[in-house]
């Protein structure tokens, strides 16, 4: 039986890595400590200059780096690789590692779980391959956010057509004309019923006032800007189908764990490369489906629900005592 603290979760600033870290911990079902872990400005270093060791871990960090010492380590990208790397050193701990950590030290880690969209050409016994990325929607999450949230959308009538909006990214921008031809789009899908929205911190506001200026009563809408209670959950849980937005990884695999089908908008050259593997991976697999233009007839579908976490979660158990 695993106690406290025997599981560590390395949680450093990148949100998503963090998530996914969440996820497999989570799915494991067994209790586990988050150890937090911020940087100065060493961390730039690549990691082959760090090897296994603390460099770049800020004082406060360390500080909480210590014995007892866990069995076993889940961490994420490639910053908390070293600190994963040390930690073993100092207890011969069990490492998974969250996507590729990085030349150097590969040989430390027990698991390497790899998302196939990210094209790295690793393999070996210790590298499992997974669609997607790790996350955290569950069945019973899902069931949590469909009670709390049902009765809000009960008024509208079926079927509810949630639309999942991100928006620029650094290179890429969710243009006016983007926003406009999603509405039309997803209104398409949703005669007879609601369109329910939902924007992100990084729509702009161009971007979301040309897309609620073509979806059409009844409908939902929760704009990001102004706050309030998040329904994304909500979406998930209770949606016919789901709209997704093809510019995030984490958006388009949780609502793969969804019931609902799912629909990618992504418009040719949009997104980068890594997300336009994904998002052919997620089509081939029956995961999702493009986003059908205006007027094409569509037919309801089903797929299976996506948890890369809930494999890596089963391969991790096999290692643990």
């Amino acid at each position: 039986m695993t106690h406290q603290g025997d599981i560590w979760v390395l949680a450093d600033d990148r949100a998503g890595n963090v998530g996914q870290c969440l996820g497999v911990a989570e799915a494991l079902g067994r209790p586990f400590t988050i150890k937090s872990i911020a940087y100065d400005g060493w961390a730039r270093l690549p990691n082959i200059l760090r090897g296994a060791s603390l460099l770049g871990v800020a004082a406060a960090s360390r500080a909480g780096l210590t014995a007892p010492w866990p069995r076993l380590v889940i961490a994420a990208g490639r910053r908390t690789a070293p600190v994963a790397r040390w930690i073993k050193r100092q207890s011969a701990a069990k490492l998974v590692q969250i996507m590729d950590p990085g030349p150097g030290g590969r040989g430390d880690f027990d698991l390497i779980a790899v998302p196939r969209h990210d094209d790295s050409g690793l393999a070996g016994a210790r590298v499992l391959p997974i669609t997607g990325a790790p996350h955290r929607v569950t069945a019973a999450k899902l069931a949590e956010a469909a009670e709390l949230w049902r009765d809000r959308f009960a008024s509208l009538p079926r079927p509810w057509v949630a639309v999942i909006v991100g928006g620029d990214t650094r290179k890429r921008p969710f243009t006016p004309a983007m926003a406009t031809d999603l509405g039309r789009r997803a209104g398409a899908l949703a005669v007879g019923g609601s369109l329910l929205v939902t924007t992100s911190r990084r729509t702009s506001p161009q971007a979301e006032a040309a897309l609620l200026g073509t979806v059409v009563e009844p409908r939902f809408i929760h704009s990001w800007a102004a706050g309030g209670d998040n329904p994304y959950f909500g979406f998930l849980a209770l949606a016919d189908i789901l709209v997704v937005t093809g510019d995030s990884v984490s958006m388009a695999c949780e609502a793969c764990a969804s019931p609902a089908p799912v629909y990618l908008y992504a418009p040719a050259g949009w997104v980068v490369d890594k997300h336009a593997r994904l998002h052919r991976q997620l089509y081939d697999q029956g995961y999702a489906r493009p986003l059908p233009e205006a007027g094409q007839e569509v037919a309801p579908w089903r797929h299976p629900p996506l948890n890369a976490a809930a494999d890596i979660a089963a391969m991790v158990e096999r290692m643990l005592p």
